[in-house]
Order: structure tokens, then sequence, then C-alpha cells
């Protein structure tokens, strides 16, 4: 997805490019001649530029033009970024993991402030809808952005928190161009294999600087686009209960099963032995899926820029992001309705199901390997479900910011900013129609479990006759977060060689929301639909694994008098609505100030620049959560509050030991504040039948995790674009997060109100208290990150057009610290002349879980499989104004694999197909 475009930046001095981390790109005072620089290779060029004049670890990304970025999805310009690795959702980059630590660890800021973001999944294996501290990349368009920065070691200037980095956005701004109009048209138009949809893309750009004293940038994008997801996909497992025999009869999970109905005659007699002795691992769901949806993306920036005086320079930036998906997800599993976990083994069941339903399903043949995994079975008159999911997602982002500068005198600098940022993402429905059908099924794993091919022989699963409703099941979903934050800061130059550097931050983070769920057995559609026929409500569906039967909404709500509700329908059916969950709203309010002395001199007549200061914070933390029981039932309302405070050391070195050549070394802390669910307040109470009390809830109170890193690089600097780099760096990290249960605890000491249960006081003894603490230990982390880029120029012609970018990562992490690849790389070749240009560029990540878990056959190990992706990108120039551009993204059709246990069994396998686009842009 590398579109290769001319660039058009101004020109950056080098003093410039060293200042204070958020500053823009371009002379904020207009100062330095401005220049047009054309080509990918130059845009190298600028961003190498960047990153060697800055004090700290920093790598960099420019726009290449106006209104445009390198790729088409910021996420997937960073997985360039030496130590960066994503991870995607439909074919798309959705979040990063940086130098060892998973996304909650990096922070996200745009144009100097803290970007809020609200996650959306369409699988709940990748953390559908989780209220945390990571950003979602797709929320904003690429085309809204100049560059991005990823600063990978602190300083004391910088806010505290993101231990792994802190990746910076900037939106342009109109005195980053020379005076007068600019202006530029991008747009393109592409399909994916499996959609086969128009998916129009198109951004525009238009400004005017007048003279640096006012200025006015005003850029949109828009984008439509279907995607789809399609493979196979389980629930995990089932294991059957070990067979044990009371008085001569056997009991268990096998016998309960031949009892209900299950028919195991077909199998041999070692068979039928091995299957009623227990202890086998089933697949749950056995499912073929089709994850679908319909995205509409809408972006706006506006910024103006006032020089009211030479010294004195005020920015207003405005940023709107929009992200609508109307999602459909269609599903066909084993869906048990007697029988065993979401397995392929049923029983028979009859009223109201129709009669077909009142036998049971019969197991012909499995095979199982040497942990008891089944990985292959045979089954005739199995039952299976029919989903159709639908849902509509809505993401809206919104944000202001006033920046100003003043140069008070030739050594005096004051700056800084105040903004307001608001984030919120609703579900107003998300809804689920079942039915339920009986056919033949073989589910084969393969020989290790790690791969799936399903057949269903003498099935055929577009004939109503084999399917019966089932039922509604509705849900939405609700949270938000809002930031204010303030902050100034101060520059004196003491001397030619020395800074003073001093400031203060006022941030404060307020996240609130709940889900909804008013499944079928209180919606009251269980007992008018289940069991009836769908001939005239269902519609056929294929795609590439499969074809079957779905319900189709318009027509089985007509039919069953139904709608999406939350409510007890109006004709009187379906009961009250209990069951919310994950209700909390959480606060924290940041004060910090730092001092910093920035140094630039001599020693031993080579260049010694850097920075040396230390930050403190104090941090207040409030939630406010529902109290409920195990039924989800509100029992009351808990408040906590906590509060931490420290201070934070850091040291930047940059030694030139001539100008190509630098060696940086780095030795910081920083800080990363708790995960959003664990110090929320909400929580549980519960008395059991013996009288005994157990509790839980977070705990606002925990301390953030810290770390403590050395950071060393080396960095060799040729040509216009040729950079070498190799930095290797280690992470020592505390203060990490684990459950903790506390016996015999004071109920007037959990947190939790003791009138949440009957009778209680707070001298009341509850059995079992749990809550998130903060554990002892340090976990250290090696990472080594090597780096290459260069135009080939030493090549004959034509080849002198080659160039090359390269990158490899290596981190060595704690097994319980996941999320994260221990290896990593990046390459692109690419070939440019004045009138044409081509790139193909490679991305691998390495195998990384998501948890971990001591026991071999525990779901609780979870993980993805290595990925390799290649994209490619070609341009003509018709005109210096006039570009046409093609991309092609994921041409490898790449698998996304999940597995679960530490035999690594098939959890998910899906596909998402390759995305063609062609376009043009246009410039003035």
């Amino acid at each position: 997805m590398l579109a290769t475009v001319p660039v058009f930046v101004a020109a950056i001095p080098s003093a410039a490019a060293g200042q204070a981390v958020g500053q823009a790109a371009g002379p904020a005072d207009g100062a330095g001649d401005d220049v047009v620089v054309t080509g990918y290779r130059k845009s190298l060029g600028l961003a190498r530029d960047i990153k060697k004049a800055a004090n700290i670890q920093k790598d960099v990304i420019v726009a290449e033009d106006m209104a445009k970025f390198p790729e088409l999805n910021l996420a997937e310009s960073l997985q360039r970024v030496p130590g960066v690795q994503i991870t995607r959702e439909a074919g798309e980059g959705r979040r990063i993991s940086l130098r060892g630590l998973g996304p909650d660890f990096s922070r996200v800021q745009l144009n100097g402030m803290e970007v809020l973001g609200n996650v959306d999944s369409a699988q709940d294996s990748r953390g559908q809808r989780t209220r945390d501290r990571a950003f979602d990349f797709n929320i904003f368009a690429s085309e809204l952005f100049s560059r991005v920065e990823v600063e990978k070691t602190f300083q004391a200037a910088q806010k505290e928190g993101g231990m792994a980095g802190t990746v910076g956005l900037f939106t342009g701004r109109p005195f980053d161009y020379a005076p007068g109009i600019k202006g530029a048209l991008v747009g393109r138009l592409g399909s994916n294999q499996y959609t086969k949809d128009a998916q129009p893309r198109v951004a525009a750009l238009l400004g005017r600087n007048w003279d640096n004293r006012f200025g006015i940038l005003i850029s949109a994008a828009y984008s439509q686009r279907e995607t789809t997801e399609q493979g196979h996909n389980t629930y995990n497992y089932s294991q059957l209960g070990k067979t044990e025999f009371v008085n001569g009869v056997a009991t268990g999970d096998a016998p309960d099963l031949i009892k209900s109905g299950l028919d195991i005659s077909r199998l041999s007699a070692a068979k039928q032995a091995r299957f009623m002795a227990g202890d086998l691992y089933f697949a749950d769901g056995n499912r073929i899926s089709s994850w679908n949806a319909r995205q509409e993306r809408l972006g706006i920036t506006a910024s103006v820029q006032w020089r009211p005086a030479d010294n004195l320079l005020l920015t207003v930036d405005g940023l709107y992001g929009q992200l609508t998906t109307h999602r459909q997800e269609l599903h066909l599993a084993t869906r048990p309705l007697n029988g065993f976990g979401s397995t392929t083994l049923d029983g028979a069941k009859g009223s109201p199901w129709p009669s077909f339903f009142n036998k049971g399903a019969s197991l012909n043949d499995f095979t199982v390997d040497d942990s008891n995994y089944v990985t292959r079975t045979d089954a005739g008159n199995v039952t299976l479900g029919s989903e159709n999911r639908r849902s509509l997602n809505k993401t809206r982002f919104r944000s202001l910011e006033l920046t100003g500068e003043w140069t008070a005198s030739d050594r005096l600098t004051i700056d800084g900013h105040a903004g307001y940022q608001k984030s919120t993402y609703k579900t107003p429905y998300d809804d689920k129609l079942y039915m339920r059908a009986k056919g033949n099924l073989i589910a084969d794993y393969g020989t290790d479990g790690r791969s799936a091919s399903f057949s269903y022989p003498g099935t055929d699963l577009t004939n109503a006759s084999i399917y019966a409703m089932d039922s509604f099941y509705y849900r939405a979903f609700d949270n938000g977060s809002e930031l204010r934050e303030g902050v100034a800061n101060a520059r004196y130059v003491l001397n030619d060689a020395l800074t003073l550097r001093a400031g203060a931050a006022y941030h404060r983070f307020r996240q609130d929301g709940q889900e909804v769920y008013y499944d079928s057995d209180v919606n009251g559609t269980t007992a008018k639909t289940r069991g009836t026929a769908v001939g005239d409500i269902t519609s056929v569906f294929g795609n590439g694994i499969g074809t079957w039967l779905i319900g189709d909404y318009a027509r089985s709500f007509a039919r069953y008098n139904e709608y999406h509700r939350l409510v007890p329908n109006r004709d009187g059916s379906g009961g009250m609505l209990y069951d919310v969950e994950n209700v909390y709203t959480l606060t924290e309010e940041t004060g910090s100030g730092y001092v910093q002395i920035d140094w630039d001199t001599a020693l031993f007549g080579k260049q010694l620049r850097g920075n040396v200061g230390a930050r403190g914070y104090h941090t207040r933390t409030q939630s406010t959560g529902w109290i409920q029981n195990d039924d989800y039932g509100y029992l009351g309302t808990t408040a906590v509050e906590g509060r931490y405070s420290g201070v934070l050391p850091a040291l930047n070195a940059v030694l030139e030991f001539c100008p190509e050549l630098l060696v940086r070394f780095a030795a910081t802390q920083n800080l990363n504040r708790p995960g959003l669910s664990s110090i929320a307040a909400q929580g549980s109470a519960l008395r059991n039948d013996a009288g005994e009390i157990t509790a839980s809830r977070g705990n606002p109170n925990l301390k953030p995790y810290k770390d403590t890193t050395l950071d060393l690089s080396a960095e060799y600097y040729f040509g216009k674009v040729g950079l070498l780099s190799a930095s290797v760096f280690q992470k020592w990290v505390t203060n990490f997060i684990q459950g903790d249960s506390r016996t015999n605890v004071r109920f007037g000491d959990t947190g939790v109100p003791f009138t949440t249960i009957p009778g209680a006081t707070a001298d009341t003894k509850v059995k079992e208290f749990t809550i998130p603490v903060n554990v002892a230990g340090t976990k250290s982390l090696t990472g080594i990150e090597l780096a290459a880029q260069a135009q080939l120029s030493f090549l004959p012609a034509p080849f002198d057009g080659f160039g090359m970018v390269a990158n490899y990562t290596y981190v060595d992490v704690p097994k319980d610290i996941t999320g994260i690849s221990k290896g990593s790389y990046n390459a692109t070749l690419y070939y440019e002349t004045d009138r044409f240009g081509a790139r193909a560029s490679v991305s691998h990540r390495t195998r990384f879980f998501t948890g971990r878990a001591e026991e071999v056959m525990d779901a609780g190990t979870r993980g993805f499989e290595a990925t390799t992706y290649l994209d490619a990108s070609a341009f003509v120039n018709l005109t210096g104004k006039l570009q046409l551009t093609l991309n092609a993204i994921n041409l490898t059709n790449q698998k996304d694999t999940q597995f679960w246990g530490q035999n690594r069994y098939l959890y998910n396998q899906n596909q998402s197909g390759t995305t063609y686009m062609a376009g043009f842009s246009f410039k003035f």
C-alpha cells in the first residue's frame, strides 16, 4: 500500500528539527527557503534529517504530498518503522505494539495532545469493544496527516506515559507551505477479490498563506469500502468428564450423552471404549464464518494560524473523524440442543422442535492425538446453528486545540496549548437471528489440529425443510471518552551551549459506558419462534468456504411481529431488561511539571548534544461503578478513589564522531497507567446457600507500571537518503498487575457497599474478596533494531533509479508479557524516475501469544501464527501537477490464524482477499 507520489514540504532548518517534541516539522516562523522536494526517496531523506537532528531516539514518516500519506492506513505505514508491529482487521492495520510491549503501552498524540480511541472489532477473539487505552488507527483517514513521529526514548519535556513509546500524528498547517494558495485533490477507486465492490476514496486540501501573517488550511477525506473475512473457527473445546461407576452404573458426560440419544454404534469396539472412558477434548463450534462490513469514513481538519506580531504565533487546530460500520456476520456452527458444549455430540430433543430433531446425532468415527484432542469427527444428524448477526457501529471523534508560541526575547520563548477531545463509540443495535438445522458433518483439523476442512455429505444446506427457527437476541453498547488538557512551557537560552526548559501540564481524562444484553429467554421471542418453519424467511448465502441458509431480518421481523428492542414488545411479550454490564465511570486527573537542560557543546573536539531533566507527576483517580450479582442484577453502586505520584528522570545524549556518524545513549524512567478494567470500581457481591459472601471490584488505587530503560544506538548517514543504524535497548518493568484473593475480609473494608447484601453490616465478614493489585518483582525486556536505507545511485543507468529500505527487530520478552512477536522485519524495494516509479513492500512478524497458561490443553494459551504481507504500488506523472497511481494490498491473500493451547490448535483462520486501487492526484 505504498503510494509513490511527489512531496511538497517546507525546508526544515536543522535547529528547528531538534526542538521540543510535538513542534511542527515545518519552520513555525516561516524561516528558511521554501523548496519543492519530489519523489519517495526525497521524502525518505527529509524524514532521515529529522531523525538525525533529534536529541531523542526517533523515527519519522513524512507525507509524500498534500492530502497524501505513503500508505492508505497509518498503522500500515507505522509497521515499516523498526520495533513496530501491527494487528489487522479485514486486512486493514488496526493497532500497534512497540518495543516488546502491547498496544496498551503505546501512547498516541495528535499535534502534541493525547488521542482518545474506542475499539471496535467484529471478533470476540480480537477484543471486541474492549475499553482500554490502546488506539485504533482505522478511525482516521491517512490523507489527513502530514507526518508521523515515533518517539522511542523519553525526555522530561514530554508528558509522562506511553512506556513503550509515543506516536505523534501531525495534521497540516497553512504556514507549512509557501505564501499563496495551495491545494490538492486525490481520488481512488478500487475493489477486493471477495467483495467485488467499488471502493471510492477521495481527499482534498485547500489552504492560503498570507505572507506568514495569517493562514487557513482545510482538508477532508471520505471513503467507502466493503470488507469480508471468511474462514473456519472454533469456540475452543469441551472436555468429556471421566466416566465413573456408582453401584455398577456408569455416570459422567459420555454415559449421559448415550442416555440422551447420542448413537455411537457405528464406532469400532475400541473406539466405543475410548469414547466411554471420557477425557477426550472435542472442538466446539466447528464453524464456517463470514464477517462482512460496509464502512463509511469521513475526516475533516481545519487549521488557522495568525501572527499578530513578529514574535507571536497563534494556531487553532480542529479535527473531526467519523467511522460508521454496518456489519453482518454469518455463521454455520455445531450448536447442540441436548448435547455436549457446542460439539458435534447431541442427543434427541422434543417439543417445540419438529420431529426430525427427535433423533440424536450419530458419531460414526473420530481421530484423536496424543493429547486426547479429537482432530477429526465424522458424525450424522448433527445439530447445526445458522446465525445472522447484524450491527451498526458508530465512532465519532472531535478535537479542538489552541497552540501559542511567544518569543519574548532573544533568549526566552514561551509556548503551550489548551485542548479538548471527545470520542464516542455507540452500537445502537447488535442483533442475532438464530436458526437450527440437522445434517451430516465431517470436521477435519488435520493430523496436528492446526488446519480445518469441513464437509456435509448427503446434506443440502440450502433446503429449508432441514431448518427450524430458534430465536432473536438483542444487544446495544455505548461508551465514550473525554479529555481536557493544558500545557505551558518556557525555554531560556543560558548561553551558546545550554538551554533551560521548564513547564507544567494538566490532564483530565474521563471514560464511561455500558453494555446491554436482552437475550431470547428474557425478551420473549423463544416462546413464539422456536421450532417454527423457516421456508418464507430465509435466503441463500454462499462464499468460498460454504453455502447455507440464513434468516432474513425484514421477513422474520414481519412474521413474528418483532423489531430491535430493549423493552417488552408492544404485543406484551418479553420481560424487563436486567442484563446491563460493565457499567462504570472513570476519571483521571494529573498535574505534572518538569525541568530540563538541553546542551549542544563539544567534547574532545566532537559535537555532543542532548538533554537531562526530571518530570514530577501527581495523579488522582475516581471511579464509580455498579455492583451486580451472578445474574447481572443491580445491587448498588460503589465509588472508590486512588492517587499516586512520583518523579521520572531522563537523560538523552548524542555524540557526533563526524557529521555522518552518530552514537546515541538514553537512560530514562517512564510509566504506563493501569488498564481501565483494572481500576474500574465495578464489581460483584453474592451470598451462597451456605450464607457465605463473596465480593470483587476493580482497584482505582493501583500504581502505574514503571520502567527503567537504557538505549544505545549507532547511526551512519550517507548520500541524500542513506542510513545504517543499529540499536539495543533494555527495559526493566515493575508494578505488574494481577488478581488477589483475600479471605475473611471485613465488608466495610472492601469498598463494596455492604448494603448490596441484605442484612449485612460493615463488620460482616466476606469469605472471599478479589481485587487487582500490584505485585512485586521486575520483568526484563531486551531488544535489537537494525535498519538500512539507500538510493542505489552507484548502479549504472537506468538501474540507478533503484533504492531500498529495510529493518529487522528482535525482542526477548518474558513469556507472561504477551501481544508481541519476538522477530519482525520489513523491506521495500523501489524504482523511481521523474516520470514513473514502482514499489514493493513486504512485512513479516513471527508468531505471538495473547495469553499464556501452564496446562498443555488450557485455552488460556492463545495467540496468532506468523504472517507475511506483500503490498505494491506504481505511479506515472502525466504532468508536473497530475499523477496516476495503482495500489495492490495483500497480494498473497495472507491467512490470519489464531490458535489455542500449547499445541497451537486452530482457533480461528480467515482471509480477507487482495484489494486493488487505481487513482489520481492533482495539486496546485
